[in-house]
């Protein structure tokens, strides 16, 4: 049985968790991994925005997932996500037509990423969101936050986690709505203007 040193740091080899990437680039996204709406959906929404360190300098690798139910608050339950082809196995990306509610994207060298989906129905008592999962460099565990969609001032106003905070961090996870169907939500992993994160126990 072969034992390590630990009594000196030097010798101590690297962990999984340690030597984490980013390597986001390969084989995680897909295409068509950003056009979770079907193609000509009347309810779709695009949310955009950047990924940004405790600096406030854009992430250029950073990978966003990205689910949401439907407008009447239902959650998909279909894999058209990930089509293959079935001569090479190679990911096709979406058929245009299901919804499953999930997208995956990354950022681009300038930090800016964006989905289209369809606008989230409300669901057990909270207000239209959108659920993140953000995985980024330096992060040895991905953060997951919530994006919420204006629209409803009273449902914001009554969402049970949107009423707990102070207004400067409760107007972290409300996007800004640019025009009729844009919306804009940045990502700050830390520092001034940090988004809130949450944690599930």
């Amino acid at each position: 049985m072969t034992t390590t040193d630990t009594s000196r740091p030097g010798t101590v080899p690297p962990t999984p968790s340690q030597t984490v990437g980013p390597f986001y680039g390969y084989a995680l996204p897909f295409r068509g991994g950003e056009d979770v709406a079907p193609l000509g959906h009347p309810d779709t929404v695009t949310v955009h925005g950047y990924v940004t360190d405790g600096e406030g300098r854009p992430l250029p690798d950073a990978l966003l997932e990205v689910w949401g139910p439907a407008p009447d608050g239902t959650l998909p339950a279909v894999d058209g996500s990930m089509r293959r082809d079935p001569a090479t196995g190679a990911v096709l990306g979406r058929n245009g037509v299901e919804f499953t509610g999930f997208g995956r994207v990354q950022t681009d060298a300038d930090g800016h990423w964006y989905v289209r989906t369809l606008r989230p129905g409300a669901r057990g008592g909270n207000a239209p969101y959108l659920s993140v999962c953000v995985f980024a460099r330096g992060l040895l565990h991905h953060l997951f936050t919530r994006i919420y969609v204006p629209g409803d001032d009273a449902a914001l106003a009554g969402d049970p986690l949107l009423s707990r905070l102070e207004d400067e961090r409760r107007a972290t996870l409300i996007a800004a709505e640019e025009s009729v169907g844009t919306y804009r939500f940045d990502i700050r992993l830390q520092g001034e203007g940090e988004t809130v994160f949450l944690e599930f126990r």
